[in-house]
């Protein structure tokens, strides 16, 4: 079934585009970008969202619009993802990332598109825990800027994903919620023994 991708903004989309043309900017970019032969573009536009207060979380995660990601493709593959931000004068280009995300985030999405039920792609940052994951959206509508988690949408962790957490294996977030949060939960006071 394939995926709902939401329009990113047009003026986050000509950051990332003037970005790619800047070589200024991509003097910073990751090694595989500078090093891609051929055109650049931006692909698979996707809101990020983060999540904050993982620990304090009662009830569906309250989340906020962060940016928008974009693979960045030579050819067939993605060298590098390239990220837009809003900020008081509008949306503008952020950076340039490289890394394990890239190609994690390419595999999550063709996993998606095998899925049977359509959904929206995001991402969904986790601080707290160092984590990323392509939360699948139900509502295929959406703009992708707003919209929280609901018990039925699904998250993929990215790998790297924390200990004890499988990437790249799809989890229904009011499965997922709960396990995150016992990880941020430090452990109980030990109790003394017994003397001898």
């Amino acid at each position: 079934m394939p995926l709902h991708l939401p329009p990113a903004p047009a003026p986050a989309l000509r950051s990332v585009l003037t970005a790619l043309g800047s070589p200024t900017a991509l003097r910073e970019a990751p090694a595989a970008l500078r090093s891609a032969h051929g055109p650049l573009a931006p692909d698979h536009p996707l809101p990020v969202h983060v999540w904050k207060d993982v620990r304090g979380a009662s009830g569906p995660p309250r989340t906020r619009l962060a940016g928008w990601r974009f693979l960045v493709r030579s050819g067939e593959r993605a060298a590098a993802a390239a990220e837009a931000r809003l900020t008081a004068d509008g949306w503008t280009f952020s950076h340039f990332c490289g890394g394990p995300y890239v190609a994690a985030t390419e595999q999550a999405l063709h996993q998606a598109e095998a899925l049977a039920v359509p959904y929206q792609p995001r991402l969904l940052s986790v601080p707290e825990l160092y984590m990323v994951t392509l939360w699948l959206h139900h509502d295929t509508a959406s703009d992708g800027t707003d919209g929280l988690p609901a018990p039925g949408d699904l998250l993929v962790p990215l790998a790297p994903a924390p200990p004890g957490i499988a990437p790249h294996r799809p989890h229904r977030v009011a499965d997922l919620l709960p396990r995150l949060t016992l990880r941020l939960t430090p452990p109980g006071p030990l109790l003394d023994s017994p003397a001898a």
